[in-house]
């Protein structure tokens, strides 16, 4: 069996093909929908290399070991299984050129299922439906990241630190500067860690504790940690936790980096729309004022707190992130399983504004902060089409084709989530990416369905 699909990429082949040699190349590339996990790689594309992973087979997991073959630079590689849920899998990658900015990338597929003729009859459509919308997410994904990072070309690589690395924006966001070229760092709490990997920095936010002289020399730092607002019934103490967590480290950090002989040129330090609070259909932009209530005075002091390091001449930006789409984390992860079991429906009035912005979205807003020098302060990082929770949740059941008929109404969000609830769910907060607009960026998912069909690999049939 073959299946072959090909894209046109506004970049040269050479470009393309380095993109795939770089490290997190294959991160970017595996479908956060098909929750493939990678055990083992010995790295790179060239012949010889293996990756070793795990993919989901009903209840069970099923081993798949690839090796890489007939490497020949800008022109193909191919992967072959040694052991996995085929019978034979190998893919070659193709790479054309078009002109001197231009490329194809061609994916082909030879293939069998086991089990002969009974595999076929039973598996083939789906297997083919499978890849189609597997190699479709690749496409879209190496084409965006490619594109924008060959329009930063004529800039240098950058250093950069990252707190946070491990958490939903953190973790997508070092694969895809990695395949940019850029080297990356992480700022760590785990001490062991740190000690046994040369581009990890540890530092202990209690005891205010950082090597500074490991500080030294980054191009850019990037503040992604903070307790997970939605991870735990907001007691008195959970609710210091959240507002320490961001606000203290925040302190730590930026009063470091004031002190630095060579500072980065730009802090990233991130905030959210939770900084307006409760305001009905106003619409909020950055110059907005913020809000009455635990988030807005959490988002305040969160974003003060970097102000030191603004006042030494670093460039701060304050990326105030929406709810972030994902099916690995965050709102969507939580809304995926009740609404595949038909149970999804509008939360309270309906009438509140959620503002949201696709993972990959948000990614590339945090790349144009520390590229762009002509950004600075708060960002709202937020897609385009304004959608109200009632548009949030048909959309969801439409993408996922499924009911939304079953309610929670306000008083069983209090009963069940207290204050939690009320802020995160009942609350209304129409935020619109205004400085995003007036910088010309590319938004990859502008509209609530573009961005869920892509996330959940949900494609419309074209």
């Amino acid at each position: 069996m073959k299946f072959q699909k090909q894209i046109d990429i506004n970049v040269p082949v050479e470009a393309a093909f380095k993109w795939h040699e770089q490290p997190g190349a294959l991160a970017r590339l595996l479908p956060p929908f098909e929750d493939v996990r990678v055990h083992h790689s010995t790295g790179g594309i060239e012949h010889g290399a293996r990756v070793e992973m795990s993919v989901p087979m009903g209840p069970l997991r099923k081993r798949w070991v690839a090796e890489h073959r007939d490497y020949v630079p800008n022109e193909r590689f191919t992967d072959v299984q040694l052991r996995g849920p085929f019978a034979h899998w190998e893919h070659t990658h193709l790479f054309e050129r078009r002109d001197a900015n231009s490329c194809a990338l061609i994916d082909s597929v030879d293939y069998r299922l086991p089990m002969g003729s009974v595999g076929r009859t039973f598996g083939g459509s789906t297997v083919a439906r499978m890849l189609e919308t597997m190699f479709r997410f690749r496409h879209e994904r190496t084409k965006s990241d490619l594109e924008l990072h060959h329009a930063f070309r004529d800039q240098p690589r950058m250093k950069i630190l990252i707190s946070g690395s491990t958490g939903l924006i953190g973790s997508a966001l070092i694969p895809f500067l990695t395949t940019g070229g850029h080297d990356v760092y992480r700022l760590v709490r785990d001490e062991e860690h740190a000690r046994l990997n040369p581009q990890a920095v540890y530092w202990n936010i209690k005891e205010g504790e950082v090597n500074r002289q490991e500080l030294e020399g980054f191009d850019a730092v990037i503040h992604l940690g903070g307790a997970n607002i939605a991870g735990h019934r907001w007691t008195k103490k959970y609710k210091e936790t959240i507002k320490n967590s961001r606000v203290k480290s925040t302190q730590l950090l930026a009063g470091l980096l004031a002190t630095l002989h060579k500072k980065p040129k730009v802090l990233v330090s991130a905030s959210a729309v939770g900084f307006y609070g409760d305001r009905g259909d106003e619409i909020l932009t950055e110059q907005t004022t913020s809000g009455l209530g635990f988030l807005p005075e959490v988002a305040r002091a969160w974003e003060e707190a970097a102000k030191p390091a603004a006042d030494a001449g670093i460039r701060v930006v304050h990326p105030r992130f929406g709810i972030v789409l994902s099916p690995n984390g965050g709102a969507l992860k939580e809304m995926q399983r009740p609404f595949r079991w038909g149970v999804g429906g509008v939360v309270g009035s309906g009438r509140q504004y959620w503002s949201s912005i696709s993972l990959d979205d948000a990614i590339s807003a945090i790349y144009f902060a520390i590229m762009r020098d002509d950004v600075s302060g708060p960002m709202n990082i937020t897609m385009p089409e304004q959608t109200t929770c009632r548009q949030f949740v048909k959309t969801l059941g439409s993408v996922l084709n499924r009911p939304t008929v079953l309610p929670l109404p306000s008083p069983a969000v209090h009963a069940i989530m207290g204050e939690m609830g009320e802020a995160l769910l009942l609350h209304s907060t129409r935020a619109v990416p205004e400085k995003l607009q007036a910088i010309n960026f590319p938004f990859r998912h502008p509209t609530l369905r573009e961005a869920m069909e892509f996330s959940l690999g949900r494609f419309q049939q074209k």
